[in-house]
């Protein structure tokens, strides 16, 4: 497990996340393909093949680190075209989560969109 090594407290501006624990992950065939990565934090390149305007594409995120009741974050880090993607993660589930990459613009795109993802470990009792 990662070790959450940097905490805010009282406006100290280390920041909040893990300092160990991430990796990354390139899609092999097409942007629906998924991909494996047992980390808590980390990025995955997605493949560059076309996603038409205003469609959304899934692929899941195979991770032994996600445990059902953990939280996922996942925004477009870097590649392609600033602002022209929405990146939403469903279906948490223990062992895997399902992203999701939508194109908000008027035309097609064909980029290799990097996602970054944080797995927030969390807790129902």
């Amino acid at each position: 497990m990662a070790e959450l090594t940097r905490f805010n407290v009282n406006n100290d501006p280390i920041g909040v996340g893990y300092d160990l624990g991430g990796g990354s992950v390139t899609q092999a065939t097409s942007k629906a393909t998924a991909v494996a990565l047992d980390a808590v934090c980390g990025q995955i390149t997605m493949h560059a093949a076309n996603l038409a305007t205003v469609t959304v594409v899934a692929f899941t995120l195979t991770n032994s680190l996600i445990e059902a009741h953990d939280i996922v974050v996942a925004q477009h880090k870097s590649g392609g075209t600033a602002g022209a993607y929405d990146v939403t993660v469903r279906t948490i589930a223990a062992g895997s989560c399902v992203i999701e990459l939508y194109n908000r613009t008027g035309g097609t795109l064909g980029e290799a969109v990097v996602v970054g993802f944080m797995v927030l470990k969390g807790s129902i009792a």
